[in-house]
């Protein structure tokens, strides 16, 4: 059994989370889920919705997978020394640590992706990608699959991106079986990146 953190934060982007999480969800007999957060109040997400945290960052690091999802709000929280050190120090212990969208961005500000090849939301690309200087960020990917890091582009782009996690933790057939039992055509292609076209970056 994998303990897979799923990082939340005031603002977190719905599907982001959500999308990610039905996937993960389904492996319940090989993933454990926690909803980790700096507090155990209730988190909004960017639509008002609340989920409630069942640990926080005080409480350790020994996870075998993080999850951060994006949104606007991660650009804010990525400020939060303390939230960053949760980060750096629960990436260095996990297996895998897998983002989306703008988490990208957030996991690049602590220097853990520094050196590494990732990507983020193609709409914000240009003005959130400095704030990892030393990230080799990838314009046109739908995900990015570096070492242990697993970075998607924008908000849907984070199911193929958690499809090709589970394909390399418990095989294509486990993936493929996932996207077969939720109806979701997967792309499989981490290349296709026609949003990356449209926002002007290729």
């Amino acid at each position: 059994m994998k303990k897979l953190a799923a990082f939340i934060f005031p603002g977190f982007q719905t599907l982001d989370f959500f999308g990610p999480i039905e996937m993960f969800g389904g492996l319940r007999d090989d993933i454990e889920i926690t909803l980790v957060a700096e507090t155990l109040d209730p988190v909004p997400s960017v639509h008002g919705h609340k989920l409630l945290p069942e640990k926080t960052l005080s409480d350790g690091h020994n996870y075998d997978l993080l999850f951060i999802p994006g949104g606007d709000a991660a650009l804010d929280i990525a400020e939060n020394e303390s939230v960053a050190e949760w980060l750096r120090q629960t990436s260095a212990r996990a297996e895998l640590v897998m983002t989306v969208c703008t988490g990208s961005v957030l996991l690049a500000t602590t220097g853990v992706l520094d050196g590494y090849k990732a990507t983020t939301n193609k709409l914000d690309f240009i003005a959130t990608v400095p704030l990892g200087p030393k990230v080799d960020w990838v314009k046109k990917a739908r995900w990015v699959e570096d070492e242990k890091f697993f970075t998607s582009s924008g908000v849907s782009a984070g199911m193929d991106m958690t499809l090709a996690a589970i394909a390399h933790l418990f095989g294509k057939a486990a993936a493929t079986e996932m996207a077969v039992g939720i109806e979701y055509e997967w792309h499989e292609d981490s290349t296709w990146d026609p949003f990356s076209t449209l926002a002007g970056l290729s």
